[in-house]
């Protein structure tokens, strides 16, 4: 899954692929080296980020779909977004599925509108928001109660009428999460399975950059590689990076080790 971030504000790329020109090219770029999907945002969820409208997030990304689909490519894109309305829009604009980091949590219109849709969700576990989540890091034990969350979260996505198939999970790596408890999902990973495809974003993070004392998100491609075998080898079925070129490659000698694939 390549990131396209449509933001003045992103950690590692704001304001790079604001104007739709820019990030048509970005999405042919990415799809070149590898992506299989593109996972399209408009509102930052960095730590202390700022809350756009709604109507802004809808400007941002609805013109880059329809700019990815009138160039006639047809590589799966995901709405990164919380809100059921800026979902609904992306997804008529040509967008194939939602992946909300609050796991429907914060809009209660979010699971109906997918089930209505009859799109796929993947459900991320976060405490608070991007705004606070840094203060929310304690835990009495940690996996346990990320599966716990992303439990109840595929119950209610199943209440609501979403099909269980179209469901993944996100243990929401550097999302209310120190860099020890980031390193003990990847040591853990494989007990946060539970029968749904299992997407993890490790890319380009800060306790990446804490481990490698490397302050540019930019180049922590080697150290985010490191994380991306570990995720593999943990059970991971999608892996949401920046550098697809290079990662692809990583990527596919872990699969041939740990999954067998060729």
């Amino acid at each position: 899954m390549g990131v396209l971030n449509i933001t003045p504000d992103s950690f590692s790329d704001g304001g790079l692929y604001n104007a739709p020109a820019a990030a048509l090219a970005q999405a042919q770029e990415l799809v070149a080296a590898g992506a299989g999907i593109l996972d399209v945002g408009g509102q930052s969820t960095r730590p202390q980020a700022d809350t756009v409208t709604a109507e802004e997030e809808q400007r941002r990304v609805v013109p880059v779909i329809a700019a990815i689909r009138a160039a006639g490519m047809t590589v799966p894109i995901s709405i990164d977004t919380t809100r059921s309305i800026v979902a609904q829009a992306a997804i008529a604009a040509g967008a194939n599925w939602v992946n909300d980091i609050s796991g429907g949590t914060y809009d209660p219109d979010m699971l109906p509108t997918v089930a209505k849709l009859n799109v796929p969700i993947v459900l991320m576990h976060l405490r608070g928001t991007p705004k606070t989540m840094q203060q929310m890091t304690e835990y009495e034990d940690l996996i346990s109660e990320i599966r716990k969350f992303l439990e109840k979260r595929v119950a209610a996505a199943i209440a609501a009428g979403i099909d269980p198939a179209q469901i993944a999970i996100d243990p929401g790596v550097g999302f209310a999460k120190t860099g020890s408890q980031n390193l003990e999902i990847l040591r853990r990973l494989s007990d946060l399975r539970f029968g749904h495809p299992l997407l993890v974003g490790t890319s380009r993070k800060s306790f990446i950059g804490q481990i490698l004392n490397q302050p540019d998100p930019q180049k922590r491609i080697w150290g985010t590689a490191a994380t991306c075998c570990a995720a593999i080898a943990g059970g991971a079925d999608i892996l949401r990076v920046h550098d697809v070129r290079e990662l692809r490659e990583v990527c596919l000698v872990a699969d041939a080790i740990w999954r067998g694939d060729r």
